[in-house]
């Protein structure tokens, strides 16, 4: 799993860029761990997937609209996901803005692009109703995709239908100064999951004593090594039950070797049990 600094080119006759994923396999796409100056709105329209925003690391099963301040280490939200998938993306700098001082409407934008640095997650009925207004700027040219922009902005300004998905900020430069020893360590787990993880083995990955890989792991994740790799599994074992797989084969198929300690870390992470969350789909 690599970790890279994005750089992002507007699109032609544009100050940001605009893009609109649809009809194209999951398998065709790149969803890696990334970050860029850019500020940045992500709305998946439909499906299910995997958020991974700073430290914070959830599902979602019914698409998905969120904010993301500038430099903030994210994957992309098809990371887990499921054909079909659509999402539409648009990344921007503050300063295109040009918001005026002292205006109350300008003013609640400015706020919310101060709170997008912890990742700003919008509900299902935000979404929805966002969600016209998106693919109109997805098509829209010239200065007219620009009004929209800032309709967008202020209409999520105005919204208090969120919450934050960041208790602190994560400092990119954690992710950038430790790129190499973080992609051989995510690498490992993405790679080995469904076996035994060696905390011994992803030490020396990271070219580490364990405890001092230990105390490096949870600075740069805001998690312990175990946390991350049981937030991990728990991931692709939501995808496997989407998949219609026995609460049985999903526990196994993603490294656990025991059915009720398997229950108990899947709760944990997603506030309901194995069964209930098939009931829910």
């Amino acid at each position: 799993m690599k970790v890279i600094l994005e750089h992002i080119q507007p699109d032609e006759n544009s100050s940001f860029k605009v893009f609109h994923i649809k009809d194209v396999p999951i398998s065709e796409l790149n969803w890696q761990y990334h970050y860029h100056s850019e500020i940045e709105i992500v709305c998946v329209l439909h499906g299910k997937g995997t958020r991974h925003v700073g430290y914070h690391k959830s599902h979602f099963e019914d698409g998905a609209l969120a904010l993301i301040g500038s430099n903030i280490p994210h994957s992309g939200f098809g990371l887990n996901a499921t054909d079909p998938h659509e999402e539409i993306v648009i990344l921007f700098k503050e300063e295109i803005l040009s918001l005026p001082e002292g205006e109350v409407d300008t003013g609640s934008i400015k706020k919310l692009l101060e709170i997008s640095r912890y990742g700003v997650l919008f509900s299902s009925k935000v979404k929805n109703r966002l969600i016209p207004k998106l693919e109109e700027i997805a098509k829209a040219e010239g200065y007219k995709r620009y009004l929209l922009l800032l309709e967008i902005l202020f209409d999520l300004s105005k919204t208090e239908d969120f919450e934050l998905m960041n208790t602190e900020v994560m400092p990119y430069t954690i992710v950038s100064r430790n790129r190499t020893r973080l992609e051989a360590v995510f690498t490992y787990v993405e790679n080995g999951y469904q076996n035994e993880i060696d905390i011994m083995q992803a030490a020396d990955l990271a070219n580490l004593t364990k405890p001092a890989f230990c105390n490096f792991f949870k600075k740069a994740t805001s998690l312990t090594f175990v946390e991350f790799v049981n937030r991990y599994r728990i991931d692709k074992a939501c995808i496997l039950l989407s998949q219609e797989k026995s609460i049985a084969e999903s526990c196994y198929a993603t490294g656990f070797n025991n059915i009720t300690y398997f229950n108990k870390i899947f709760k944990k992470y997603t506030n309901t049990t194995p069964g209930q969350f098939i009931k829910n789909l």
